[in-house]
């Protein structure tokens, strides 16, 4: 249904769309505020904080020193932030980055647990049309996915694991109540940095 003026008053008209509340996706939303665009974020997790909302297995933390992997855009944040560490731990980072969407109040443009389901772009008109999982619609002259380069989970293919009778945990999907793995025999597998940071912690 259209209104005489042809707009559809069930879509959101706005000038962006971004997808992803983590370090780009708030730095996207605070500089297209400055350049006085009107912009929304959407996020599939119920918090913001992207790679380190998500990420909170046990030893979770950054491999970049904090003062280089923090906002640079106000010298007023960098000077009343103090990190504890030269590497930070996940809960830091996690409270770093809802301490700017505080900050500069960004939280009144950001739709938390919300999915974008399609995203259609009208050639005639320049606009996409951004569908997400609430039946809400915006159309926005740019999309910007800032959902990071490593967001979708990679699920091994194991022979007998949907078998297995134990505890299954992945990393990228820790729960948020930390389970007990006391006296527990636990395998782990994968190297990486996931793998490297978890198992002293667990071990202990």
């Amino acid at each position: 249904m259209t209104t005489d003026t042809g707009v559809d008053p069930a879509v959101h008209e706005l000038d962006a769309v971004i997808v992803g509340a983590g370090l780009s996706g708030l730095y996207a939303l605070h500089h297209l505020r400055e350049l006085q665009f009107s912009a929304h974020v959407v996020e599939a997790g119920d918090g913001v904080g992207g790679t380190w909302y998500w990420n909170r297995y046990p030893g979770a933390r950054c491999d970049v020193p904090s003062m280089e992997y923090s906002y640079g855009f106000s010298p007023e944040l960098e000077q009343e932030w103090d990190w504890s560490e030269v590497f930070p731990a996940q809960e830091e980072l996690e409270r770093y980055f809802n301490h700017v969407a505080d900050r500069f109040d960004l939280r009144r443009d950001i739709r938390l647990g919300t999915r974008v389901t399609a995203a259609t772009y009208d050639e005639d008109a320049a606009r996409w049309l951004v569908e997400t999982d609430r039946d809400e619609r915006f159309r926005c002259r740019f999309l910007v996915m800032a959902t990071g380069c490593l967001s979708q989970p990679l699920e091994p293919q194991i022979p007998g694991r949907q078998s297995f009778a134990g505890l299954s945990l992945s990393t990228n999907a820790w729960p948020k109540e930390e389970p007990d793995l006391r006296g527990k025999r636990v395998g782990l597998i994968g190297t990486g940095s996931s793998g490297v940071q978890a198992t002293p912690v667990i071990a202990d």
